[in-house]
C-alpha cells in the first residue's frame, strides 16, 4: 500500500463537516458485541448515531463501571457542544466504531475500512476525528 500524504482540509473546521471513528469497541447496547473471541481481531464495525446517548462497549482490556463516560472514547458530547459553539461546522449523522487490537488486518484494511471511508465521503464528511482506546 503506498504512503498517503498528509491532507490539510480545505476549508477551516467552523466549516467542515465531522465524523468520529474511534478503535474503542463502542457499539448501541441493541447492536451485537464486536467478537473479542476471534484471535485475528474482530474487522468488523457499528455505526453509531450522533444522537445516540445510551452506549456500551466491548472491550477485552477495559471492564467499565456502571457511571462510565464514554464520551471519552468516542467524544459525541463534546463534539456536539463544539459544533454548538461554531468551533466545528456539524457532525456528520453517524460515526463508527471498531475494536481495537485487530491481529490480522487485511480484513479491515481491504474491506471494512475501505467501506467506511466510502460511507464518510458519501456522507459528505470533510474531517474524521480518530480516538483510539
Amino acid at each position: 500500500m503506498p504512503d498517503l500524504p498528509f491532507v490539510r482540509p480545505r476549508k477551516p473546521l467552523e466549516g467542515c463537516r465531522l465524523a468520529l471513528v474511534t478503535t474503542g469497541g463502542i457499539h448501541l447496547p441493541s447492536q451485537p458485541r464486536f467478537d473479542i473471541d476471534d484471535p485475528s481481531g474482530d474487522p468488523s464495525y457499528r455505526e453509531i448515531p450522533t444522537g445516540a446517548t445510551a452506549l456500551t462497549w466491548t472491550h477485552a482490556y477495559y471492564r467499565p463501571d456502571e457511571g462510565t463516560d464514554l464520551d471519552a472514547v468516542l467524544p459525541l458530547r463534546t463534539m456536539a457542544g463544539l459544533a454548538a459553539e461554531g468551533i466545528v461546522g456539524e457532525l456528520n449523522g453517524r460515526h463508527f466504531s471498531f475494536m481495537g487490537a485487530i491481529h490480522d488486518p487485511a480484513p479491515l484494511a481491504e474491506e471494512t475500512a475501505p467501506e467506511v471511508a466510502r460511507k464518510l465521503v458519501g456522507d459528505g464528511v470533510d474531517v474524521a476525528l480518530l480516538t483510539p482506546s
